[in-house]
């Protein structure tokens, strides 16, 4: 049985991943916020150091935030939280875990990124900075651990109907962001994670390095 490591798995997009992962047979291992703290250098650190001889077929670096605040009312905690959550912690656990895949001669990564991370808006500018250094870090790896048969790639979820959506908007506030997307609507979490779950499983043997936009055509406006 092949084992995935999920970050951000107990809700939303992260969520969704885990439960299909389990569907298609995955041990799924998502840690909860006591187990890894991503805005916690130390927490990572001892998180890898108690899972160093775990082996994982599957890394999936879903977890992330997201402030909002124009350039000059950004906060140095602000970025340096952004910064060590989106970007320094997916690295460093990457950092641990890789070995492994390399010494087995495979292993599936997809590091979740955001439509943000190809197009942005005003107030993003921390959040898509972030996003465009995850892009950097798959295709970087794409390059490096293709020889050992470990495939690395970019899932950029669009507007998706997660919890937090509707906890932080109106049906008419939803509705009216919909009318931007060319598919008329939002994705269901499941949708991402169907294009995550694919990448990340054996029918995927070829496609790596690549920044795959899953938002009804938002960014093609």
């Amino acid at each position: 049985m092949k084992r995935a490591l999920v970050t951000g798995g107990s809700r939303g997009i992260g969520y969704a991943i885990a439960e299909q992962l389990k569907e298609a047979g995955y041990e799924v291992f998502s840690p909860t916020r006591q187990e890894l703290d991503l805005s916690n250098k130390s927490s990572v650190q001892n998180f890898a150091n108690a899972h160093s001889g775990d082996v994982f077929d599957v890394i999936v670096n879903n977890a992330g935030i997201n402030d909002i605040n124009d350039i000059d009312k950004i906060t140095d905690d602000e970025i340096e939280r952004a910064m060590q959550t989106n970007l320094v912690s997916p690295m460093m656990l990457l950092r641990a875990f890789v070995p492994q895949m390399k010494l087995q001669n495979y292993g599936r990564i997809v590091n979740i990124g955001s439509i943000w991370g190809i197009v942005s808006k005003r107030g993003r500018v921390v959040y898509s900075a972030t996003k465009h250094g995850i892009h950097g870090l798959t295709k970087t790896l794409a390059v490096e651990l293709a020889e050992y048969n470990i495939l690395v790639n970019t899932v950029c979820p669009g507007f998706t109907l997660t919890e937090l959506t509707k906890k932080n908007n109106t049906d008419e506030e939803i509705a009216k962001i919909s009318l931007n997307i060319p598919m008329g609507r939002m994705a269901e979490s499941e949708e991402i994670a169907s294009m995550v779950c694919y990448l990340v499983s054996d029918k995927n043997t070829y496609a790596t390095g690549q920044l795959i936009a899953v938002d009804g055509g938002f960014t093609s406006i």
